[in-house]
């Protein structure tokens, strides 16, 4: 559908697509990458949201949603026509799922295209809190040392009890990595997988009492929100570290605070946080405390295959073929 000579498209022919917010795919990359479809902007009108989407109600069947919009059941029922939904996001928590699942509207998600370089963040966050690497930087850059002398020592990673809280494909991931330090991995998750052999614990309070690390991987549902609470903390102890690469709401945020302020708890990593971008000002100021701004999912290459995939699924909905990261839905 492009054009030739002198010839322009007709781009009120082309297949429409509704974006409420863009995704950062598109911020980094433009959306050239979906130049075979008609774009609806919903944030570049200045008609009010619903005044928007009910112009376009009977027209749009697909959309493309970043992770961070909620797709309420007030915005899914100004769309009757709607019959899928293309997430950016590998989680779902943003979308409600019930309303689509009674309206039979199809979604598909980010699958694994992440999971490597979230992975690799929580392994990083994890590295920097015992080795202090991000403390160490700032000591050198204020010139401490030359008028303070040596550094305080860190902690070794080697042989360290891991619990992987979530062992989905982020999950596995980050215990590959890990396993290849030496480290000794245990897991909770919904359900004990049978294919995996480090040991599984139901409870994940009894896994943080075994182990020196929690590592959140899982997604968020009204079953994780607020899971990682003091008792867990507690259960981890003075010396150990809490790593969040999942969501922030999974941590009971205040209780974090508290259990690291209080010297409760050995210290933390965190790429997310409870109410983002806000972040507690009381872990500014802690060494044992290694902070990033949401970004384990953003690389340029993984980016870029995110681009592949969303117009993937877009292509293979308009042609009638199977989604190529589809989700089910289940009752």
């Amino acid at each position: 559908m492009e054009a030739h000579d002198n010839c322009q498209v007709n781009y009120e022919e082309l297949p429409q697509i509704l974006v409420l917010e863009p995704p950062p795919i598109m911020i980094f990359y433009g959306d050239q990458f979906l130049k075979n479809f008609r774009l609806l902007k919903a944030w570049e009108s200045q008609l009010p949201l619903d005044q928007f989407l009910t112009i376009h109600a009977q027209s749009v069947q697909a959309l493309l949603s970043p992770g961070r919009y909620l797709l309420t059941t007030d915005i899914l029922q100004l769309l009757p026509s709607l019959q899928l939904v293309v997430t950016t996001s590998a989680g779902l928590d943003h979308i409600n799922l019930p309303e689509c699942r009674r309206r039979g509207i199809s979604i598909a998600n980010a699958n694994d295209t992440y999971s490597a370089d979230v992975a690799d963040m929580a392994v990083g966050l994890l590295i920097d809190v015992f080795r202090k690497m991000s403390s160490a930087d700032s000591f050198v850059r204020k010139g401490l040392w030359p008028t303070k002398g040596d550094f305080p020592l860190g902690s070794k990673l080697g042989g360290k009890r891991v619990g992987i809280v979530g062992l989905g494909s982020i999950g596995q991931e980050v215990a590959k990595r890990l396993h290849a330090f030496g480290c000794r991995i245990s897991y909770s998750s919904r359900n004990k997988k049978p294919y995996v052999s480090y040991p599984f614990y139901p409870s994940v309070v009894q896994l943080a009492k075994d182990c020196d690390v929690l590592i959140v991987c899982c997604g968020l549902t009204q079953q994780t929100h607020h899971m990682i609470n003091k008792d867990v903390m507690l259960a981890l102890g003075k010396e150990g570290v809490v790593i969040n690469v999942g969501r922030g709401p999974i941590i009971k945020e205040e209780e974090l605070v508290q259990c690291l302020v209080q010297g409760e708890l050995g210290g933390a990593g965190l790429d997310v946080f409870e109410n983002e971008p806000n972040v507690p000002g009381e872990l500014f100021t802690l060494d044992k405390v290694v902070l990033s701004p949401h970004r384990a999912v953003h690389t340029a290459e993984t980016l870029m295959a995110m681009c592949e995939l969303v117009k993937a699924n877009f292509e293979a909905f308009f042609s009638n073929k199977p989604l190529p990261s589809p989700i089910v839905l289940n009752n």
